[in-house]
């Protein structure tokens, strides 16, 4: 940890040495909460986001609060170990074009709904009752399972240090998610404004349901079933990239998938108390538990496995953290620069244009100093190498 802020109603612990005043306030308004348990934690890539920090870790009691879940909702990283210890260029960028072709990437989807049995099951119950945003969303859901999504989410191939290629997915629950936070947020709000007395300034972004209120409980089992969607997303995902590997490979030998997700909110055992944890771009971290840790594009990903920290509430960070926002790389970053970056070390992209640059190297922190700010948190497995990376 590498410091503590005792100045609010509950001390903010810190794994993170370059925070930026927002994403602090944003903080701080998290541990003035009066449904607030113990202590709010910031991992090692914090930084701002809506209502909550990104790379925050929020134990409640007695309520939820969407925004401090996000809206890609069960967002994660999936991670394959290969039985090939090398291939070359050509093979590399065959399967890059290969990915881009049979992957639907940005805002694509598929040209027709995916099998019903890849879908994440409905509870047996009146599902328009129980989950009805996922009922209303489940069919457009069918067409954009098995897609890559934009922003930060990727495909990549990888070289680990115990010698052997690694595949490596991140993405969410796309628009299902998307759709299941907006509402519940809104309700959030709505139900403050009707109480009359608001207990949270509006400003902070940070409604919330009561966790034993009929929307509280509707919340948690959408939630559920976006995390869910999610991991059966990137899970379709890793199913093509594995077929595009053996095709051109001829590999026949793949290792149990580690997944793990780091937008969501979970009820978990923490100092005592049964509480909501709410992990918004944080990765859970209990003892010997594997987890991913991704770097930005063109820098180290690691497979770590947790030290089971309580101060974290047993996390760690979730990839590198932004050290600036989408439009201000796009400004600010030298495109021949940020390609030096990839060229120099022969990794296969697909960064062209000045747009490309808000994921660019340069726009995330180091994510050596990252691992370094954690050591306590995790400890690291496998480093991964970036070969070929492919961007939504």
């Amino acid at each position: 940890m590498k410091r503590v802020v005792t100045s609010e109603a509950l001390p903010l612990y810190l794994w993170v040495d370059d925070l930026e005043d927002e994403a602090m306030e944003q903080a701080k308004n998290l541990a003035n909460l009066p449904f607030a348990f113990h202590h709010i934690a910031l991992m090692a890539d914090a930084h701002v986001g809506y209502g909550m920090p990104i790379g925050g870790v929020l134990a409640t009691e007695h309520a939820v609060i969407p925004n401090g879940v996000g809206v890609d909702i069960g967002c994660g990283m999936r991670a394959v170990r290969t039985g090939l210890q090398e291939l070359s260029l050509e093979q590399l960028k065959t399967i890059h074009h290969q990915l881009k072709r049979v992957v639907p990437l940005g805002f694509k989807h598929h040209r027709k709904p995916r099998a019903l049995d890849l879908m994440p099951e409905l509870v047996d119950t009146d599902s328009a009752t129980e989950l009805p945003v996922v009922s209303d969303e489940f069919e457009r859901a069918r067409w954009q399972l098995g897609t890559l999504g934009g922003g930060n989410h990727f495909m990549e191939i990888q070289q680990g240090s115990d010698g052997f290629i690694w595949l490596m997915v991140h993405s969410g629950s796309r628009n299902l998610g998307y759709q299941v936070a907006k509402f519940y947020n809104k309700l959030a709000a709505r139900l403050a404004e009707q109480k009359g007395t608001r207990l949270i300034p509006a400003k902070w972004q940070l409604d919330f349901l009561l966790l034993d209120s009929a929307e509280g409980q509707r919340y948690l089992r959408e939630m559920t079933y976006c995390t869910e969607f999610a991991q059966a997303n990137r899970r379709e995902m890793m199913r093509v990239m594995q077929e595009v590997v053996v095709g051109v490979s001829g590999c026949d030998s793949f290792d149990q998938a580690i997944d793990v997700a780091h937008n969501y909110a979970a009820m978990e055992r923490h100092f005592g108390r049964e509480v909501c944890v709410h992990r918004k771009g944080a990765t859970r971290a209990a003892a010997n538990e594997y987890g991913i840790i991704p770097g930005s594009q063109g820098t180290s990903s690691f497979i770590v496995r947790g030290l089971g920290n309580p101060d974290s509430f047993s996390s760690c960070s979730h990839g590198a953290g932004r050290v600036m926002g989408r439009k201000a790389a796009q400004r600010q970053l030298d495109l021949a620069e940020e390609l030096r970056k990839l060229e120099k070390r022969n990794i296969v992209h697909g960064m062209r244009r000045r747009t490309d640059l808000d994921e660019a190297p340069g726009a995330y922190k180091d994510i050596d100093q990252v691992m370094i700010n954690q050591q306590d948190l995790v400890t690291i497995e496998v480093e991964l190498q970036p070969l070929a990376v492919v961007k939504g």
